[in-house]
């Protein structure tokens, strides 16, 4: 069996690859774990040069990473010079301060207060099951994180970017990190599951929709296996009522065609208080209005095709089934016949729940407008949703949107009067659907660890 990427932009085939037998796979994880046991012998500090000499090799192959993320997922080149510059800073970042994260601890027991100590000790394996729409950043902020701890690395990229994943382990290599320590494997879903339950596997991680989170948690609990798992989002951009129009309009362009709209943390939903539900929609059309769609690799293109055909008839679907049931097309929604997964900025309105626009997430340029009545009513609409990734609240006062963002919002991250996908010194993930656990910001290097008690007489 194989399968065959496809440039979105073009529909041209780019390449075909075998998909491994279960034997293959299995061979893989073997030589992983073999590597790994000599890894874990390094200290925190003699692995993190490997780090710095993989951002290194990552930036010095810039042109030709960001062109390859553009040709299998139709991402602007511009955006993917920006992830792989996104990638070499988790991985300084990881070098200069995992060491002192994971060091020593020295604690206290009993009574008359021996000594203790808390170390963090690698584990073996981790199964890294990663998605197509940052085919560089999504694998290696597993990698560098784990690579730290002491951990070995096992890839399952999406299918469709199958060439990247493949190039950044040949780029690992390239600097120096030992040839079995990082495996890409290209497999079908059955043998994932088998793998899953391997004994030599300790961790799985996943970021994909909360039906895949779902079934790989299934999984790996009948295996006793932890996960952490960054599954689906439906963000909500609260614009309160002494809202900036100008700053609010701003960022929510950028929060819902960053990266095509194919971002797990971008702006979806807009929740505008009725006070400025007309002044901002007017203006939030008026630039969806004016935005450039064309060839990733053009500069001045401001949205680029869709990951695939399959992913463009997705959000097509989403978008009829809300229109069918009295949402409102307030621009864009009509793909023209061209070449390419390519699909309009759109804005919807009118909309409820039962709608796709309204309860579910569209992975594609397509914002939904909401009306509430008031400040308490947006937080309310907001934290509705069954998901609970990221949001963004747009206030004039600052101390009110740190109380609602910090008491109230009910997502792992909130943004205020601004937008961002992630930054290596900030925690990443969610809750509810969104799933659990933590990446960046230190949180995760300690996700896969044994923390380990000691206690000396």
């Amino acid at each position: 069996m194989t399968i065959t990427t496809v440039n979105p932009a073009t529909e041209k085939e780019i390449k075909t690859y075998n998909i491994m037998s279960e034997a293959e796979a299995t061979e893989r994880l073997e030589a992983c774990h073999t590597a790994f046991l000599e890894w874990r012998k390094l200290s925190h500090r003699d692995r993190a040069p490997y780090l710095e000499r993989i951002a290194q090799t990552l930036r010095a192959n810039a042109d030709e990473l960001a062109a390859l993320m553009t040709t299998e997922t139709g991402k602007l080149l511009k955006d993917g010079y920006i992830e792989v510059e996104i990638c070499a800073a988790i991985l300084d970042y990881t070098a200069q301060y995992g060491p002192e994260l994971l060091a020593d601890e020295e604690r206290t027991h009993g009574a008359d207060e021996k000594r203790g100590i808390v170390s963090y000790q690698p584990i073996g394996v981790i199964y890294s099951i990663q998605p197509w729409n940052f085919p560089l950043y999504q694998p290696v902020r597993v990698l560098a994180a784990n690579l730290m701890a002491g951990n070995g690395c096992m890839l399952k990229h999406a299918s469709i970017c199958t060439g990247s994943g493949l190039r950044l382990r040949e780029l690992c290599i390239e600097a120096g990190l030992p040839e079995a320590l990082f495996q890409v494997i290209i497999i079908n879903h059955d043998t994932s599951d088998t793998l899953i339950a391997h004994p030599k596997v300790r961790g799985i991680t996943l970021t994909g929709s909360d039906e895949a989170g779902r079934h790989i948690a299934a999984v790996a609990a009948k295996a006793l296996k932890k996960t952490v798992l960054e599954l689906g989002s439906n963000d909500a951009y609260l614009v309160l009522q002494d809202a900036d129009i100008e700053t609010a309009v701003k960022y929510s362009v950028m929060g819902r065609l960053y990266n095509n709209g194919e971002t797990c943390i971008s702006a979806k939903r807009f929740i505008v208080t009725d006070k400025i539900y007309d002044a901002f929609v007017d203006a939030f059309v008026a630039q969806m209005k004016t935005i450039q769609l064309g060839d990733p690799t053009d500069e001045n293109s401001q949205l680029g095709p869709l990951s695939s055909q399959e992913q463009f008839d997705t959000v097509k679907a989403q978008v009829d089934a809300s229109v069918a049931k009295g949402a409102r097309i307030l621009c864009g929604g009509e793909p023209t016949d061209r070449t390419g997964a390519y699909y309009p900025a759109t804005v919807l309105s009118e909309l409820a729940p039962g709608m796709p626009a309204y309860d579910d997430e569209i992975f594609g340029p397509v914002a939904s407008v909401i009306r509430a009545s008031s400040d308490e009513d947006a937080m309310r609409l907001a934290n509705e949703s069954r998901y609970g990734l990221g949001g963004g609240i747009f206030c004039k006062d600052e101390m009110h949107a740190l109380m609602l963002a910090r008491d109230y919002f009910d997502t792992g991250m909130v943004r205020i009067n601004s937008f961002g996908v992630a930054d290596p010194n900030m925690p990443f993930g969610g809750v509810k659907n969104s799933g659990y656990g933590r990446e960046h910001g230190g949180f995760g290097m300690k996700e896969f660890i044994n923390v380990k008690s000691i206690f000396l007489p």
